[in-house]
């Protein structure tokens, strides 16, 4: 007997708990007393699933439910497409054993509203649909992908540029970012001329020698890494691949840390009766925050089989109960604070770090190169960049600091943006991580800090109640 079906069991009464197993797919049990009985969910018609979008259930977020059978990496293709599109989870109900997932997801917009767009709300059905079906796929654009890792320093990412400007290679996207010293890019390029991809097998190879050398630098000989990328697949996961496999979670620190910015409280214990290891991540609150959480955690083959998340404020709580995928729990305490660090890396990675500087201008060849040998001559240190091409325009965001990784003098901004042009390159004030209508009062706080686990039989039956199993889970 597995857990969910236990826990159904003693939380639930028996009439309901059959019924409900039956409809997952964990009982075959038929009672003759129970024929009367009417479950508060449409039986589907689909074996793989179904898609729930709701308004006006809540006063502020969307409800996205989520039913699917269970398969490994169900809930980050959920929360992949939800991301996706910019939304902000602001809470998250996961549930899933034996044959059958069920999650509900609370979204809003970057701006803390509910979806109004009648086009959003079908396409996230109709890409989750899609998900559930067919797993995500992903098609080539018809650009060439690199790439690198290596040392990060003040001026790399100037010099990068600098060689892809060299080898008439034009820069449509890219994603760059920095943790623990060390730096990831993912840069989709094509030719210049041609516009096409850049299939010459000796110019790639001259060119994966130059960016090579670059990143090498005088102290990086063994760890800098340049390929040309010919698998298709999702960009912000693959960063977190490259960063994982170059094992930054392992390093320390070179960049100062601002007094308020403490790194993710993170929490591994086994729950020995059940099985399962339950992980907790405190920590402030950003956009797709969950999604990192989650893909590093099936990228290392865990499956996350029951789990919360409450955001409150700028702060976020996670809890997952997490399996290998063979079924069995971490084994050993190495593993834990492996998993600790990984966690930790996840979170960092992705949060934002200095001056957010926007640059929208027509593009030209070697714009990025000019862009950041500017900033490299003023001394300031690249720490996450987003770069993309709309028809002829560049919309490019860089978050810079100081060289030690303060906050750059806002004088020396100024100067920057004068030499670039103050039109073009814009200071934006950081998003805050997690935005609340103030006419609209929280129904649910987030967890403290200090708070490491919850009881298990509350978690499950506040997952029943956000699913809209129970009336109540008091």
């Amino acid at each position: 007997m597995n857990f969910l079906e236990d826990m159904l069991k003693i939380f639930l009464p028996p009439k309901f708990s059959s019924a409900l197993l039956r409809y997952l797919g964990l009982s075959t049990e038929v009672s003759p007393n129970q024929t009367n009985f009417s479950v508060k969910l449409t039986v589907r018609s689909s074996y793989y699933g179904r898609v729930i979008v709701e308004n006006g259930v809540c006063s502020t977020p969307t409800i996205v439910k989520v039913d699917s059978a269970r398969k490994h990496g169900i809930l980050l293709e959920a929360v992949q497409v939800l991301t996706d599109l910019n939304l902000s989870i602001k809470k998250a109900y996961i549930s899933s054993d034996g044959k059958w997932f069920m999650d509900v997801f609370h979204v809003t917009d970057h701006l803390g509203n509910n979806l109004a767009d009648e086009k959003v709300i079908g396409y996230i059905e109709q890409s989750l649909g899609a998900a559930l079906h067919y797993g995500r796929t992903y098609f080539s654009n018809g650009l060439t992908a690199l790439e690198l890792t290596g040392t990060d320093r003040v001026g790399l990412l100037s010099e990068v540029f600098a060689v892809l400007a060299d080898f008439q290679c034009n820069v449509v996207e890219a994603k760059v970012w920095t943790h623990n010293g060390r730096i990831a890019s993912l840069i989709f390029v094509k030719d210049c001329n041609s516009g096409s991809p850049i299939e010459d097998s000796q110019r790639i190879d001259r060119i994966e020698d130059r960016l090579r050398n670059v990143l090498k630098g005088d102290n990086d000989i063994k760890s800098a890494k340049t390929t040309v990328s010919l698998a298709v697949t999702h960009t912000e996961r693959r960063l977190h691949q490259m960063m994982f496999a170059d094992r930054d979670y392992e390093r320390s620190p070179i960049l100062q840390l601002a007094p308020d910015d403490l790194p993710p409280a993170v929490t591994v214990q086994n729950w020995i009766e059940w099985g399962y290891s339950v992980v907790n991540v405190q920590c402030r609150d950003r956009a797709k925050l969950l999604f990192d959480v989650v893909c590093t955690l099936t990228d290392m083959k865990y499956v996350v089989f029951h789990g919360t998340v409450q955001t409150a404020a700028d702060a976020a709580s996670m809890e997952f109960y997490i399996k290998h995928s063979d079924g069995t729990p971490i084994s050993s305490e190495a593993e834990r604070q492996r998993v600790i660090q990984c966690l930790q890396a996840a979170v960092e990675r992705r949060a934002p770090k200095g001056v957010r500087l926007e640059l929208c201008t027509s593009d030209r060849v070697g714009l990025l190169a000019d862009v950041t040998r500017t900033f490299r001559e003023s001394a300031l240190n690249v720490t996450m960049a987003e770069i993309s091409t709309s028809m002829d325009t560049a919309m490019n965001v860089f978050y810079v600091t100081d060289a030690l990784g303060n906050q750059p003098d806002p004088k020396l901004i100024e100067e920057v943006r004068d030499r670039i042009g103050s039109c073009s390159l814009t200071v934006k004030e950081l998003p805050l991580p997690y935005h609340r209508n103030p006419a609209i009062k929280d129904d649910e706080a987030a967890g403290g800090a200090g708070a490491v686990l919850l009881s298990i039989g509350s978690l499950l039956k506040k997952n029943l109640y956000n699913l809209g199993l129970i009336k109540s889970c008091s």
